[in-house]
């Protein structure tokens, strides 16, 4: 990647920035970061707190890629789970 892509509106990618980690645009908050915090029972309003450069529409938004990307990764190749016996 050797150009900044917007992913939405509230969503980039930019190369000079984090790396070209997923950031929230105009900011140097990685997209990661805040759905880590959220998936680990961090409250939206401690969220905010946590960066203020952000806002709820950038929190939803990042909720929304993950729910898009969800529907459509597929992990193909794994071999099939082994039911484990108790004895």
């Amino acid at each position: 990647m050797n150009k900044r892509t917007i992913i939405n509106k509230y969503i980039v990618a930019d190369p000079k920035i984090c790396g070209g980690k997923l950031t929230f645009a105009g900011t140097r908050v990685m997209v990661w970061q805040v759905l880590d915090a959220f998936a680990n029972g961090e409250p939206i309003d401690a969220i905010l707190d946590a960066w203020p450069s952000i806002t709820r529409e950038h929190i939803e938004a990042a909720l929304q890629l993950a729910a898009s990307r969800a529907k459509t990764d597929r992990i193909i190749g794994l071999p099939p789970a082994r039911e484990v016996l108790s004895r």
